[in-house]
């Protein structure tokens, strides 16, 4: 649970180690170097929407969950949004600065109606959908890019989807609602500039880049655009002013959010958010660790254990013999349909713990198998032989070794251990003692008389229903035992651990 949070503006990362959680605006840089000198912290909240002031990746890598608030800023972004595509058809701002000025210039300011014009907006996420409900009730024709809301469904908003290369010869204007990332940097650039119509006139509130600023000023230049609206600059505040200064374009200072309900909405939007996370009751915003969401389903906990203590198991039982190369989870029946992936990072947390360097968790176990160069599959299966459970199996050195456990009574148990199956599943808790040895009479009177030598009581005693062959057994111990070796005269492998 988080025990503090502190929000504020980061002049020494030293102060993050002392808190749990860190709460910023996007003018505050999370950069790897203030993230790896924290100790503590389990969170990262950004009150508002883009986190490219958050080195992701490496909280990611060291298990921290990066949450925004993804509504917050959506009514006052696409407000402003609206606000430069009207000043940029009527050259408000401009004729404004001339009456300021002490002139009456009517002619020089003649504008353009925007009913009946074509607004292309790319990225119809959320400011996406509320820019084009508005510019609707003007009279303008919407139409848009996005390759991931469904055309089916930005049709009930009346947009009509459409590839990049059938947009840009339609527009009269072009609004763009998108993260940055690789494939949206230079979005519009020279040769997307030259496929618009002349004079097409552009804005952006989203994130400084996705339109290239030297791309940019050449097309207001040549008059291929007629006017920008820019609330983002790849740089802010900009030190190269040949763009601010161009009289057809209207800039602000990142004002997108800043009205007095976004800042509002906002920061109790993140406080809300973490809050619910601390308490159990949901995840929402979360930007680096979306498997988590599912965790809050009733009776996830349970099963999240389980992935961990049979990822701990395999670990325990082939730590001669490691590093695993390949791991394959499988889940089966209904209740981890849809659960795979919270279960795939749980064991890659068990048979990560000790190895890696860095703290494994739900949020890291993955990345850290990749760097590790571990290959990581899973799959569902519908089959019902052996009802909900979840079979692991690693390869090593060539060699392969499966558990299999599910739940039962609330409880995670282990059911099978390389082929030998439990005749009692195995509770995985406490001390456990793992050996791998034939059946024989003298087998458990021997074991427990060394235990006692060793002054560890037995607590339980799981054998395998096969009688015949090398199997696997399991002990409860009351602590473990200091030296694994007094059993080699009785058993072929052994191991030990605590869960």
């Amino acid at each position: 649970m988080l025990k503090s949070i502190i929000s504020m503006s980061l002049m020494h990362a030293q102060i993050t180690t002392d808190y749990d959680g860190l709460v910023v605006r996007s003018a505050t840089k999370v950069t790897a170097d203030v993230i790896n000198a924290t100790g503590n912290l389990q969170i990262i909240g950004r009150a508002g929407t883009g986190v490219d002031n958050v080195d992701v990746d490496a909280a990611t890598k060291k298990g921290i969950i990066v949450m925004n608030t993804p509504s917050g800023n959506t009514i006052s972004a696409a407000e402003l949004t609206c606000t430069l595509l009207m000043s940029l058809s009527r050259h408000v701002p401009q004729a404004a600065m001339s009456m300021k000025a002490g002139n009456w210039d009517r002619k020089k300011f003649m504008g353009a109606e925007m009913y009946g014009k074509i607004l292309g907006i790319v990225g119809l996420g959320r400011i996406g959908k509320e820019v084009a409900t508005r510019m609707q009730s003007f009279g303008m024709k919407t139409i848009g890019y996005d390759p991931i809301t469904p055309p089916e469904v930005t049709a009930t908003w009346g947009v009509d989807q459409m590839s990049l290369e059938q947009l840009w010869p339609q527009c009269d204007y072009i609004t763009v609602h998108t993260p940055l990332m690789p494939s949206t940097a230079g979005l519009l650039n020279d040769t997307s500039f030259a496929k618009c119509k002349k004079g097409v006139k552009v804005v952006n509130c989203a994130r400084g880049g996705i339109i290239d600023e030297d791309a940019l000023l050449r097309a207001l230049e040549s008059g291929q655009c007629g006017g920008a609206g820019l609330d983002v600059f790849v740089e802010e505040p900009p030190k190269n002013r040949a763009l601010v200064n161009h009289p057809n374009v209207i800039s602000c200072p990142h004002l997108g959010a800043s009205t007095k309900e976004a800042q509002a909405r906002c920061g109790q939007d993140i406080a809300l958010q973490i809050v619910d996370m601390v308490m159990g009751k949901g995840l929402v915003g979360a930007v680096n660790a979306q498997v988590l969401a599912s965790t809050f389903s009733p009776g996830s906990h349970q099963w999240i254990k389980l992935g961990e203590a049979v990822g701990v198991v395999l670990k325990s039982c082939t730590t001669s013999k490691q590093p695993f190369s390949q791991v394959q989870i499988t889940t089966q029946g209904d209740c981890l349909k849809g659960s795979s992936g919270y279960m795939t990072s749980a064991v890659m947390v068990g048979l990560l713990t000790d190895v890696s360097k860095s703290c494994p968790n739900l949020v890291n176990s993955l990345t850290l198998a990749k760097e590790s160069g571990i290959k990581v599959t899973r799959n569902h299966s519908e089959g019902l032989t052996q009802g909900d459970s979840c079979e692991v199996e690693i390869s090593v050195n060539g060699s392969s070794y499966r558990a299999t456990g599910s739940v039962q009574g609330g409880a995670p148990v282990l059911l099978e251990l390389n082929h030998s199956v439990f005749r009692q599943p195995v509770s995985l808790t406490g001390n456990l003692l793992f050996f791998k040895a034939a059946a024989s009479p003298q087998l458990l009177p021997s074991v427990t008389g060394l235990l006692a030598t060793a002054g560890v009581e037995m607590e339980s005693f799981s054998a395998p229903a096969a009688r015949s062959g090398d199997q696997w057994f399991c002990v409860g111990l009351s602590s473990l035992l200091g030296d694994l070796g007094a059993l080699k005269p009785l058993v072929k492998e052994a191991a030990q651990l605590s869960v």
